[in-house]
């Protein structure tokens, strides 16, 4: 088992980048507890490197979130010019809207990203009860962009387990075979493991195969039945 788990886990250049990403979107820990992890699990030299490639990895999966910028522009589309007989509210937000446009298309975007302004934050308090989910569902609306990648990036580590508990899914897969048992053959299948586990003569587990032998028998003739033609 510590082969197996070495042989995932024990060199941290061959774990998966997402894993680190993770640990950055849990508003307790984000990059300086990952930095001090590194620093534990590895050399200075080691962790400096991982976090230089990190970091490069996660500006890039962030970009890919990110909404293109000709989006932002649409939802600022306002008319170039304004009346003056406007009532005084709404003239005033259209020149908002206007002047705001005009700087995402002298500066682009704000150079402050959601991505560093969230990073620079003071961590969440190690409290217990912590909802990581709950946490982005209301930060949300400050930072769009994250908590969409947040949602993906923390579900992968619930939808994938580990089968047979030695980091190995060749035991769990099912073939062509296993997948087209019938619920009858399954039902006998678990019934006759649990009657064995509790044999201890052999008399008993060759009673045994034959009842097996017997129900693929009823099983196969079943089948035959209801394939033939029926004549009218």
């Amino acid at each position: 088992m510590k082969e197996k788990y070495d042989k995932c886990w024990g060199d941290i250049d061959k774990m998966n980048l997402l894993m680190f990403v993770a640990c950055i979107l849990y508003p307790r820990q984000k990059l300086k507890y990952l930095e001090f992890a590194l620093s534990v699990m590895s050399s200075s030299e080691k962790a400096c490197e991982m976090m230089q490639n990190l970091k490069e990895s996660l500006y890039e999966l962030f970009d890919e979130y990110k909404p293109p910028l000709h989006s932002t522009y649409s939802q600022l589309s306002v008319p170039t010019h304004v009346s003056l007989g406007e009532p005084q509210q709404k003239m005033k937000r259209r020149m908002q809207a206007l002047y705001k446009k005009r700087e995402l298309e002298i500066c682009g975007e704000d150079k402050t990203s959601e991505l560093d302004k969230y990073i620079a934050e003071a961590n969440e308090e190690f409290v217990e009860d912590f909802d990581i989910l709950l946490w982005w569902k209301v930060n949300s609306p400050r930072f769009p962009t994250l908590s969409k990648m947040a949602r993906y990036v923390l579900a992968i580590s619930v939808s994938t387990v580990a089968s047979e508990s030695a980091l190995s899914t060749g035991g769990r897969v099912l073939d062509r075979y296993r997948s087209s048992l019938t619920p009858k053959i399954v039902q006998a299948l678990v019934y006759t493991q649990d009657w064995i586990r509790k044999s201890s003569s052999q008399e008993d587990i060759k009673t045994i195969e034959e009842q097996i032998q017997n129900l693929d028998k009823i099983e196969n003739d079943f089948s035959w039945n209801a394939s033939e033609p029926t004549l009218n």
